[in-house]
Formats: C-alpha cells, sequence, structure tokens
C-alpha cells in the first residue's frame, strides 16, 4: 500500500501492551531513499528522549484507525539505547540499536534492507553477501527538513518537495510530491527518487534528469488521487521509466 507521509503524521502507535504515541515524522537514508526510523511523539511517557521505531518492528498500518500497529512493548520500547533529542542518529547508536533488538543491519549487504529486500523477510534464510557488498555509509534525512526542498530539471527550476509517498511493503520512498505552483499554477506531479542525479544538501536543491517539458505533461497528482498500479505505469511510461516492481528484488 501507498501512502504520503503527511498523511501518517499523527496516527496513533499501539503496541503490544497499548498505545505507545504517535507518529511525528520519518528518517531515511539518501542513498535507497528508505524509511529507516519513525519518529514517534510519546507525550509526557517518554518525552526527555527521541524514540524511533523501526520498519521492523511495524506490523501494519490501519487507515480506518488511523493507527499502526507495533510488536514491540513499552518495556521493550523503554529500555532500548537512548538517543539525545538534540544529537543526530550516529552508526554508534545504530549498532546498539539494532544488536539491542536483534535485527539485521540494514547498510550490510546488497539489498534496500542489508541481506533481504523487505524489512520482514528477516526471518528468512541468509542470502549470501561479499564483502564488496558490505558496510555503504549511511545519511540519515528527516522528511520534514527535506520537505521543501527545490527541484531542479535538466534545464531549470520546476517547484519544490511538499511530501513523500511510501511503500508500507519496503518502506522505500516511492515518490517525491512536487509542487509546481511557481511554474505551472495549481499543478502537483510525482518523480521517483530512481530519477535523480544529486542533492545538494547545503543548497536545499535536488536535480533531476528529466526536462521540465516532460514534467509539464506529466499526469497531474491530486490529493484524490488513487495510487493504482495502473496510474503508476501510465506514469513510468510518460517518463519512459522501468518500473520499480518489475526490478524491486535486483540488489541496487
Amino acid at each position: 500500500m501507498l501512502s504520503t507521509a503527511k498523511t501518517l503524521k499523527g496516527y496513533k502507535l499501539h503496541g503490544l501492551d497499548g498505545e505507545i504515541g504517535q507518529v511525528r515524522e520519518f528518517y531515511f537514508d539518501d542513498q535507497h531513499w528508505t524509511i529507516r526510523y519513525l519518529v514517534a511523539e510519546t507525550g509526557s511517557w517518554l518525552a526527555i528522549r527521541q524514540v524511533l521505531i523501526s520498519p521492523y518492528a511495524l506490523v501494519s498500518i490501519i487507515p480506518e484507525e488511523g493507527s499502526i500497529a507495533i510488536n514491540l512493548t513499552k518495556h521493550q520500547i523503554e529500555q532500548s539505547p537512548d538517543l539525545d533529542t538534540n544529537k543526530p542518529v550516529s552508526r554508534q547508536f545504530e549498532n546498539a540499536y539494532y544488536g539491542y533488538y536483534g535485527w539485521p543491519l540494514y547498510w550490510d549487504g546488497p539489498y534496500s534492507w542489508g541481506p533481504y529486500p523487505y524489512p520482514e523477510r528477516a526471518g528468512e534464510k541468509q542470502l549470501e553477501i561479499t564483502p564488496a557488498e558490505q558496510g555503504w555509509d549511511a545519511h540519515l534525512r528527516s522528511t520534514v527538513a527535506v520537505t521543501g526542498h527545490h527541484i531542479q530539471a535538466l534545464d531549470g527550476e520546476l517547484g519544490h518537495v511538499t511530501d513523500f509517498i511510501l511503500d508500507d511493503e519496503t518502506w522505500a520512498i516511492r515518490y517525491l510530491i512536487i509542487d509546481t505552483h511557481n511554474w505551472l499554477p495549481g499543478k502537483k506531479v510525482l518523480v521517483s527518487p530512481l530519477w535523480i542525479e544529486n542533492v545538494s544538501w547545503l543548497e536545499r536543491k535536488v536535480f533531476i534528469n528529466l526536462s521540465r517539458a516532460t514534467i509539464k505533461r506529466a499526469p497531474e497528482y491530486t490529493e484524490t488521487t488513487l495510487l493504482t498500479r495502473e496510474y503508476e505505469a501510465g506514469l513510468h511510461h510518460h517518463y519512459n521509466r522501468a518500473a520499480y516492481w518489475v526490478n524491486q528484488l535486483v540488489a541496487p
């Protein structure tokens, strides 16, 4: 299922022994553009620390209830490695965090989830990994912080990032929602992270290898757009790009 980050913001988080809090934002890595942590707003329960929940712990999204089920207890979360609210997520913290829960390291392997293409496949048979495929360096970004970054096409600027569309099977960011109102009044379009050439995080600018004319003719996206496979196929056909669902089991 595809959902926007802003839609999921505020969803209640239900653990094995009660409500944990609600979704505040997401952290993703800037290599695979995959969600690595959900940041929980816990209110008075654990207000002194930042609570991160990995997709490994997410069981299901329940839109009709505005909630996400998590297979962790409050005690497990409370005893997990402490992350200072005022500091970025370090590799030292992540090693301790994944070691505490016993989950595979997402940066240790050829797939977006290390040895696996999907986080829920962690219990399956290990895939063979060569040393050359291990140890890529993850840089985590906040969906809130990246919202507003400008989009630069091959022939000029065309808009800015307003939201992200997430795949709750792999937790990949499938699309950036781009508002082009400064150039095409009122129109929003979708752009895949796979079409990004590079990102200047200091300049808050995303460079894509598409022309403004191509994007101008792209299927429009609105809040009522149904993200069906038919719509996605039409989008990829317009941009003349291979569909991600055809090659999603192939290591990048």
